[in-house]
């Protein structure tokens, strides 16, 4: 796996060389220090993965990414940053990267990341990879009585029969036929795509 690093800090740059070079199957391929000699430099020679910084002098990693996604297309992309706020997160992950890893991180797991992103993982330290999932748990519609397709007639057969009524004691409730009642619970099973009144009481209760 050729790796490239892109790091303003020289020190910690050249410590990520060494590291990969130490590790079999590993080598660091190059090395930039900002973004436009990375983003020059690298579609002429591409590494496998390129481990990003992204404050950086001048353009942030996260703006090479951007631009390198289009030029290496075949390259992949791991962040190694100071960062752990949810905006430098997501425009990271939007703009092309498939791990996140927190500067700090024990030798070992950067050589771990490194190895399940080119195995085609999302490597992330956890701290990362629980904002991502708090995230998205933010973002997944609630299911409520609301959010069925039902219309409130319907609606209101459901929750009788949720409360154990039988069909004449629903007809009796709703001025209408037995068979009224049993035509409209499976005209109900069939917007609910269930099959039986356990189902369609479970959706109800969500």
């Amino acid at each position: 796996m050729k790796v490239a690093i892109l790091e303003d800090l020289k020190e910690v740059a050249l410590e990520l060389c060494e590291l990969l070079d130490a590790t079999p199957g590993m080598s660091c391929s190059q090395v930039y220090f900002n973004a436009e000699d990375a983003m020059h430099f690298l579609p002429q020679q591409p590494a496998d993965v390129l481990l990003v910084d992204i404050g950086l002098p001048r353009a942030s990693g996260i703006e090479a990414i951007e631009y390198l996604a289009e030029t290496c297309p075949a390259m992949q992309y791991c962040m190694f940053t100071v960062y752990e706020d949810d905006d430098k997160i997501f425009q990271s992950l939007k703009v092309g990267a498939r791990g996140y890893i927190l500067k700090g991180s024990p030798p070992q797991k950067i050589v771990e990341a490194l190895q399940e992103l080119q195995a085609g993982g999302s490597p992330m330290s956890p701290s990362i990879a629980r904002r991502v999932l708090e995230e998205l748990q933010r973002h997944v519609p609630s299911v409520d009585n609301r959010e069925l397709p039902l219309n409130p007639r319907e609606k209101e057969l459901l929750t009788m029969l949720s409360q154990g009524m039988l069909y004449k004691e629903i007809a009796v409730q709703m001025g209408t036929t037995i068979g009224t009642v049993k035509q409209s619970i499976h005209r109900i099973y069939g917007k609910l795509h269930v099959t039986n009144r356990t189902e369609a009481i479970n959706r109800l209760k969500r």
